[in-house]
């Protein structure tokens, strides 16, 4: 596209509408052509004059059949002008309308006319997002095709907190450019695994560990919003798919190596961060164990190691380990650098208190093959994981150019 790509951005009623104004100055910063749309009650919150000056085109308003001048109407115009669609803040009067095909006003005929890549980013108090009727528009319109971006979960105008808080605007503006394709990431293959495994005892009981997956989908999530195509394998774990990522659930290590073996060979970059069992009970008990008949004897056999197979079916690919620790050991993680034959190994202390499992922050090490160990200091894992993508992109360049360089 040898000029700049067009985003058409329609703005609902919301407190999260002053943020739309943050939203129009990073497009921009990213190259964006801008033009948006108010509803009515979206003027009570951000001035059309406000969104007139940072994006240098006039504000559409209310009006859907405004003629432009030309013998056009405009709500046709635009949907023929934009390369890509975004409503944000969405409401949940907008969602609605948008899963029935309503078209009252400016904006909604605008959405109805477009045929293009569609982003929509919620934004409403916990209990409306979570209402029956809101999710099955929601389900009805990512099942068309519309990509989402959130909502997530933190602080509300209502002073609660919980699920329905508008997208970060980098999280807006990062999925409109996967949807066009323009991420540094686009056109890689990233492939992620994520969570525990669990490994049957009986039909009841499982041999599992407490990870709870946030970092391998905080991976995933970055992968996708870099624009790479990304597939994610999760143990069982209680979190939502990553916007723009295929998901693909499983439960025991065999079904993970299945899993990832099965994608690995088409994949750029593989990130292994499920804590994936070393042992599984080796004859699982049909019916549940009893107490009454004592305390079982249970023999174990080795899982698979996953990891370690990955040169033999992803040669070609960065390989990224991570290990789940209890105590730091700079000799011990540069021999599992170098034993697991990985690009990247993640060393974390999982026994600090507020770190590594179930939390919402980490701090890591990460030891490489080429060049000095890093030390990423506690943050929150949605940074550690943009922090790694920097370091795991960078050896995708370096791969790639080498690879362009050898004789064919």
């Amino acid at each position: 596209m040898s000029r700049r790509p067009r985003v058409f951005l329609g703005i609902c009623g919301g407190i999260a509408a002053y943020k739309s104004a943050e939203l129009v100055r990073r497009l921009l910063e990213r190259g964006f052509e801008v033009r948006c749309a108010l509803t009515r009650s979206a003027k009570s919150f951000i001035p059309p004059l406000t969104l007139e000056v940072l994006s240098g085109h006039a504000v559409y308003e209310q009006e859907y059949l405004t003629a432009t001048g030309r013998g056009e109407e405009s709500h046709i115009a635009v949907a023929q002008w934009a390369d890509a669609f975004c409503i944000a803040p969405a409401t949940a009067h907008m969602l609605a309308r948008l899963a029935l095909g309503l078209a009252d006003d400016f904006l909604s005929t605008s959405a109805l006319a477009f045929p293009g890549p569609m982003v929509v980013a919620p934004a409403m108090h916990s209990q409306m997002w979570q209402r029956e009727a809101v999710q099955q528009h929601a389900a009805t319109l990512a099942g068309r095709g519309v990509v989402f971006a959130g909502p997530v979960e933190g602080p509300l105008a209502s002073g609660e907190s919980g699920p329905g808080r508008l997208a970060d605007v980098a999280e807006i503006v990062a999925t409109l450019e996967r949807v066009l394709g323009r991420g540094e990431l686009a056109g890689r293959r990233v492939l992620v695994s994520a969570g525990p495994t669990w490994e049957p005892i009986d039909p009841v009981r499982f041999l599992g560990n407490r990870s709870s997956g946030k970092m391998g989908f905080a991976l995933a999530a970055e992968a996708a919003r870099r624009g790479a195509s990304t597939v994610l394998v999760a143990g069982p774990v209680a979190l939502p798919k990553p916007p723009g990522v295929e998901r693909i659930d499983v439960e025991t290590a065999h079904q993970m190596r299945d899993a990832i073996y099965a994608h690995a060979p088409g994949a750029d970059l593989v990130i292994m961060t499920a804590a994936v069992a070393d042992f599984r009970p080796a004859a699982p008990s049909a019916s549940k164990l009893k107490k009454e008949r004592g305390v079982p004897a249970i023999a174990f056999a080795t899982n698979p190691d996953i990891l370690a197979g990955l040169p033999d079916v992803a040669p070609d690919a960065v390989r990224v380990g991570f290990a789940a620790e209890t105590e730091r050991s700079t000799a011990e993680a540069e021999a599992k650098l170098a034993r697991k034959d990985v690009d990247f190994l993640v060393w974390n202390d999982v026994s600090v208190s507020g770190l590594g499992f179930g939390s919402d922050d980490n701090e890591v090490t990460v030891y490489r093959r080429h060049g000095e160990p890093v030390v990423l200091s506690r943050r929150p894992k949605r940074q550690i994981a943009a922090d790694l993508f920097d370091l795991f992109t960078d050896a995708l360049e370096r791969r790639e150019l080498a690879t362009a360089g050898t004789p064919g």
